[in-house]
């Protein structure tokens, strides 16, 4: 079997640099976009934590880490994966140019994530004693549980909703969706914090909610399908064919969110509350730029991968491209945050969250790791293989819990750094290997160059760290960091025709002597 997939990869003509530019001016175009939605989140979401760490310090960040723990598992539960599958299925309608089809699609969509978003909110509602009892040892969190079925609720209406938009490769609407309910739920959700504080953690979570339901119901509604009349059995079809896949993203969520939820819950029971607000923040900053970069960058990968799915020639070349500016992206703000993490964790959260600088150290290694692999994670989506995608996160939340729960003891809390770090190497690993296997995937030349160039900074920035006096480590790191963000600036620009940048984008380039300038006539 893996002799037809490698014969293909050999046989394939090199990109024409016209497409290749195009290529990448499409991946840049809504990484843009996105990007810029998803760096305003982030400043949005920033704003949040360090709200909840002045007015609640370490234990209230903790307290809401573990509401929202709570929330995002049952939400992942009860959204059947459809905010993935529902992407995956309206791109392959919309490709097919059979408007019925799309029709058929969105209005099923619709309606099983307003039914899986009220079943999950009665679930909630049943259990909240059991589930009060797991997260905090008692029963008196038992109503603030119950509340968080309103949190549920809202929230996957809002990702079948999101879905849509994504699906019909609406990217601007995307972003402005994510913008303005992030930005609702802070102006609303942080007056409530200060008023009630302690009391104020789940209503505020169940505002950010609703204001993610207000907007993403604002964009949904404009896109318009043709009305259509459904028979039973196209009605079952639609819902099978969402579930099939559906099923298996909500079992990977459900994995993802509960290993998340176990390594708060070890954290909290073999150290304390404090602790668990040290590993969420450290948690919640590692991924801030790493989340940045690949939702910016998986919005509209995911829905061309889709449509290329089954031709291994394109399907391989598109996945080397996105990866090739995921590492650009990524590299040096995982540089800059390894380099300034305490100045970091001092700034977004307060002195006393000191003991989170190790843990997002170890944690920033393995976002740098993710980002290699990422990529490759979406060949099994987009080729619809639900077994394979299923054993692979069931292997890998497995390690990660199994690993934190031997860390922890052994290395104090920055052993959930640590174990975060291994597991990420580990499934960068078993990825490539079985992507090989299924389209004889090999990273391109220019891939191999960059991950030779970014992985020994970032091994001697980290290293630096325990090496060298506190001062010079940092000017070590920052001038590595920007040595590598003007080098993946140029890079960039390399990989881009220059008329894609607006144009006080070109001329700051220029400026900056980043570009050449342009030729005179």
């Amino acid at each position: 079997m893996l002799n037809q997939p490698r014969e293909a990869v050999q046989e394939m003509p090199p990109p024409t640099v016209s497409r290749g530019k195009r290529s990448y001016g499409e991946i840049l175009k809504s990484s843009a976009l996105i990007g810029g939605a998803s760096l305003l989140n982030l400043v949005l979401g920033l704003i949040r934590t360090k709200a909840v760490a002045l007015i609640l310090g370490p234990a209230g960040v903790g307290l809401l880490g573990l509401y929202g723990s709570v929330s995002e598992l049952m939400r992942s539960v009860a959204g059947l994966g459809i905010n993935t599958s529902g992407v995956r299925q309206i791109a392959e309608a919309v490709g097919s140019g059979d408007t019925g089809r799309v029709a058929r699609t969105v209005t099923t969509l619709r309606r099983v994530a307003f039914c899986s978003g009220a079943l999950g909110a009665v679930f909630l509602l049943i259990f909240s004693r059991p589930i009060s009892w797991l997260t905090f040892g008692d029963y008196r969190h038992t109503g603030w549980v119950a509340l968080l079925a309103l949190a549920v609720f809202f929230g996957d209406i809002s990702q079948g909703q999101a879905a849509l938009v994504q699906g019909m490769r609406r990217i601007a609407d995307l972003a402005r969706m994510n913008v303005l309910g992030a930005f609702y739920g802070t102006l609303f959700s942080i007056p409530i914090i200060y008023f009630y504080r302690e009391q104020g953690v789940v209503p505020s979570l169940v505002c950010v909610a609703a204001m993610g339901i207000l907007t993403s119901w604002w964009y949904a509604r404009k896109v318009k399908v043709i009305q259509v009349s459904m028979t039973m059995r196209q009605v079952l079809g639609e819902i099978g064919a969402l579930l099939k896949l559906g099923i298996v993203f909500m079992a990977s969520g459900l994995m993802g969110m509960g290993s998340a939820y176990l390594v708060r819950i070890i954290v909290l029971h073999k150290i304390d509350l404090e602790a668990a607000g040290f590993f969420q923040s450290a948690w919640n900053l590692g991924g801030y730029y790493i989340a940045f970069i690949l939702q910016a960058m998986g919005a509209d990968f995911y829905p061309r991968l889709t449509a290329v799915a089954n031709n291994n020639t394109e399907c391989n070349q598109l996945v080397n491209e996105q990866a090739q500016v995921g590492l650009l992206l990524a590299g040096p703000g995982v540089l800059a945050t390894l380099t300034f993490a305490a100045l970091v964790i001092n700034v977004l959260y307060s002195a006393e969250f000191g003991p989170a600088v190790e843990i997002l150290r170890w944690i920033c290694l393995g976002m740098m790791v993710r980002a290699i692999s990422w990529p490759l994670g979406f060949v099994l989506v987009a080729k619809a293989k639900r077994r394979l995608f299923f054993w692979s996160e069931l292997v890998s939340n497995l390690l990660f819990v199994g690993l934190v729960w031997v860390c922890v003891p052994t290395f104090g809390l920055k052993g959930a750094g640590i174990a975060s770090f291994v597991v990420s190497v580990l499934n960068c690993l078993g990825i490539y290997i079985i992507v090989r296997h299924l389209s004889g995937f090999r990273w391109s030349v220019a891939n191999l160059r960059l991950a030779l160039f970014f992985v020994p900074l970032v091994a001697a920035v980290f290293v630096g760290w325990y090496l060298l006096p506190r001062t010079a480590a940092v000017i070590f790191g920052a001038v590595v960091t920007g040595g590598t963000g003007i080098y993946s600036i140029k890079t960039i620009c390399g990989l881009v025709s220059l008329d894609r940048f607006p144009r006080s984008v070109r001329r700051l380039l220029e400026v900056l002597k980043l570009v050449p300038p342009p030729a005179k006539s």
